[in-house]
């Protein structure tokens, strides 16, 4: 349901979602228009003076009843996200423990959203930190729960509005949450909108009282949402995009840990490789490359691949038939462009003809260059790539457009870190798997996005700031 005022909209239209596990309908989710996306604006546009009016210790403790509300919902929350996006219910628990713990980390953050006194002159200079007013947060499909939680903590800290713009194909648990959320916020506070991005997407974006946009997605559409907020005004836009990242193994690592390190920051596990952050990239230098691909094949090849909802299955089938057949038409370019499968490449055994389930794959002998080494996938492919030099895997590391994380792999500290400085990527891990550090700023470079998320920086980027001045004299 999307609601607004406590009652459900009269949305008019609806569209189908899909069980990836099926590839059946599921059930038919509100599609909002335009007109609709500007009854939910106006609604928080309304709700939030009186948020913003809040000293942000006490907004703060509202997000403390909000975390621990939707606590009790952690079942119900992490289902729907298995149900609608395939992924597995276990680390849905995880996906939504994490937002929790995020929304508590920015509840902490309180009291820096204080401003600064500047000695500019004899007179009193200082800053503060004033919300936008109504800002969008449109998450993505492969952490809908997460996504929503989590993000929308920041804005409502900071004083804002938040409307949410559920993802396409995992709208439910976005739309559950703000059921849950009205429940403990004030009325309008915060309003989930699903919806067609092309339409109720766009609606949010083009709207002239949202000033503040945060998306995360792909880079395609995060260009288009830059274009067309540019041609209705002046906006402040964050973008959490695409990424083809590289995890750099040198000759002296722990060549056990690196394998590990590569299966877990594939995220086969987590959303069967469907994410930004994936280390779908795995250089290693030749001297020890057939090692590493046998310890990396044996590992991908023991995945369980079974429905999202048994407690057994380590993996699901990919959210649609569209992202299906993108990775199994990769993985087919792939080796007409030489690449050798080492294990994967097709459908699993463990599962039946229906549903979107396509193995987890690892690809020997990719050339840097080749589509499947420069291209985010957006599926459970990891492509292994072999180097000579230092030089040359910081070459192929940086010579793709994007630039969100990277890993590097050396027991020589020196070089590990003269690695991390030159490769392009705005998140790196040295001497371990790709994850997040709640805390740590976390966002790319290049067309793998803007701004940064998880950290104070996300918060502050929330608020703009405001400078006064007390003439004394």
């Amino acid at each position: 349901m999307v609601a607004v005022d406590g009652q459900a909209l009269p949305v008019t239209n609806t569209y189908a979602i899909e069980d990836p596990s099926t590839g059946q309908s599921l059930v038919d989710v509100p599609d909002c228009s335009a007109e609709d996306v500007d009854r939910a604006v106006q609604a928080a546009r309304a709700a939030q003076p009186a948020w913003a009016a809040l000293p942000p210790r006490q907004r703060a403790a509202a997000l403390r009843r909000l975390a621990s509300h939707v606590r009790k919902h952690r079942e119900e929350l992490a289902t729907l996200d298995a149900i609608d996006g395939g992924f597995t219910l276990a680390m849905m628990r995880k996906d939504i423990d994490g937002a929790l713990e995020l929304m508590e980390i920015f509840a902490d953050m309180a009291l820096e959203l204080g401003g600064r006194t500047i000695p500019a002159s004899e007179n009193l200079h200082y800053t503060t930190n004033e919300p936008f007013g109504v800002v969008a947060r449109i998450g993505a499909f492969n952490h809908p729960v997460f996504f929503a939680l989590s993000k929308i903590a920041a804005p409502l800290m900071a004083g804002n509005a938040v409307i949410l713009k559920a993802p396409d194909q995992t709208p439910l648990s976005s739309l559950r949450l703000a059921e849950i959320a009205a429940e403990v916020l004030p009325q309008n506070l915060f309003i989930t909108i699903s919806g067609r991005g092309s339409v109720s997407g766009r609606a949010i974006v083009r709207h002239p009282q949202v000033r503040r946009i945060g998306f995360i997605g792909s880079t395609e559409t995060g260009r288009s949402i830059q274009r067309d907020a540019a041609e209705v005004g002046v906006k402040h836009i964050s973008l959490e995009l695409g990424g083809k990242n590289a995890q750099i193994v040198f000759a002296d690592a722990d060549i056990q840990d690196a394998a590990r390190g590569a299966v877990m920051g594939m995220n086969f596990t987590w959303t069967a490789g469907q994410s930004c952050g994936s280390t779908s990239r795995l250089l290693v230098h030749s001297s020890i490359a057939t090692e590493v691909t046998a310890l990396v094949g044996e590992l991908v090849a023991t995945i369980k691949v079974g429905h999202p909802l048994d407690e057994g299955t380590e993996m699901g089938p990919l959210v649609s038939e569209a992202q299906y057949l993108k990775t199994e038409q990769a993985i087919t370019k792939a080796v007409a462009e030489g690449a050798k499968i080492i294990t994967g490449g097709g459908r699993p055994e463990t599962v039946g003809s229906e549903g979107w389930y396509l193995a987890p794959t690892v690809l020997a002998d990719v050339l840097p260059g080749s589509f499947i080494e420069q291209t985010e996938i957006f599926g459970p492919v990891l492509s292994i790539v072999q180097f000579d030099t230092d030089e040359e895997a910081v070459h192929i590391a940086n010579d793709v457009e994007y630039g969100l994380t990277a890993t590097v792999w050396s027991r020589d500290i020196a070089r590990a870190l003269n690695t991390a400085k030159k490769v392009e990527a705005g998140h790196v891990v040295v001497n371990g798997g790709s994850r997040h550090y709640w805390g740590l700023p976390f966002g790319g470079v290049k067309s793998s996005g803007i701004g940064r998320e998880e950290s104070l920086e996300e918060l502050l980027s929330y608020a703009e700031v405001k400078a006064t001045t007390v003439v004394l004299d």
